[in-house]
């Protein structure tokens, strides 16, 4: 697992984070989960890019536990078991992309 805080006074806006995933010959996608929304536990046979766009998610990773706010991204790898679910009020929407084991 790989975790990238975003560092920046200004935020990145959702057309900036697509760019950057497409500029590693990622091919980018949205999604949004409405506030208090739970993914329970799963794997995936690719590694999963998920940047923040707004709001919050809370994600658990093989019992790590850790919150992603705007700007920031995680990169779980493949077969690695993980949770997540939104934090606050607002939803929170992401940019995500798969690579290819």
């Amino acid at each position: 697992m790989l975790i990238t805080r975003w560092q920046a006074p200004l935020t990145p806006t959702k057309s900036q984070i697509q760019m950057i995933l497409a500029n590693e010959d990622l091919d980018p996608y949205e999604e949004t989960y409405e506030p208090t929304r739970k993914v329970k536990d799963h794997r995936s046979p690719f590694c999963e890019i998920r940047v923040v766009v707004s709001g919050e998610m809370l994600f658990n990773i093989s019992g790590t536990q850790f919150l992603l706010r705007t700007g920031d991204r995680v990169e779980i790898p493949a077969n690695t078991k993980h949770s997540h679910h939104v934090q606050g009020d607002a939803p929170c929407v992401c940019i995500c992309a798969q690579r290819a084991i």
